[in-house]
């Protein structure tokens, strides 16, 4: 995909950073830089997709902000490789934030200055929830764009049918989301498993699967490569 400053990525661009980067980083959407403001900053998500590890992947795993505001002052041992790399880049500070519909992972909005930055705690929370409106359209448009690969193999067309209504009901009351959210989880759920929206919900309503349940492994993006 072409690194451009599309409309994921400009909303960041007003922030006191040099740039901004989004990637997907679990199931079902695999792991890739999706958008980037500039050369800069698709740079350095690469070193970490390339790596498998940074603070994107930090970000993810611990479902929490990951801040930096001067990288030369982290430690060795949380990203050693990584952390090398990302400093020869010409990195002075980075920002990780996750993103998540629900329970389901999405990936990470990355954040990057070159000399520091006077971005602060402060400025978390909301960075935060605007990370969770990219999480949706990112998650949106990644089943999309499998949708049009794939045409047949599964589709939309059972969210008309009762038992996908229900059980979005239920995957809303499971994770706390809206039912919209809910219904990209479905959705998810069923590209991720190669079944049918419709199936993954009879499994829903059976109590099968409970997307609220961290330790359960029907739910896609419970865990990162």
């Amino acid at each position: 995909m072409t690194h451009t400053a599309d409309d994921l990525a400009a909303p960041y661009t007003v922030l006191p950073v040099d740039g901004v980067a989004i990637s997907t980083l679990a199931s079902p959407l695999g792991a890739e830089t999706v958008a980037a403001s500039n050369a800069f900053a698709a740079r350095l998500d690469e070193i970490q997709l390339d790596l498998g590890e940074g603070p994107i992947w930090q970000a993810v795993r611990d479902r929490h902000p990951v801040l930096r505001p001067e990288l030369g002052a982290t430690g060795p041992d949380e990203w050693p490789t990584a952390l090398a790399a990302l400093r020869a880049a010409g990195t002075g500070a980075v920002y990780a934030f996750p993103m998540h519909v629900g329970t389901l992972t999405v990936g990470t909005v990355g954040l990057y200055a070159t000399l520091g930055s006077t971005l602060s705690t402060a400025d978390a929370p909301g960075i935060e929830g605007l990370a969770g409106r990219t999480a949706r359209l990112v998650l949106a448009r990644g089943l999309q764009r499998a949708v049009d690969e794939r045409p047949g193999e599964w589709s939309s067309g059972p969210w008309s049918r009762r038992e996908v209504h229900q059980a979005a009901g239920m995957v809303a009351a499971q994770t706390g989301t809206t039912p919209d959210d809910a219904l990209l989880l479905l959705r998810a759920s069923a590209f991720a498993s190669g079944q049918s929206v419709l199936q993954v919900s009879a499994r829903v309503l059976e109590r099968e699967i409970d997307f609220g349940d961290p330790s359960g492994t029907d739910a896609p993006g419970r865990n990162t490569p």
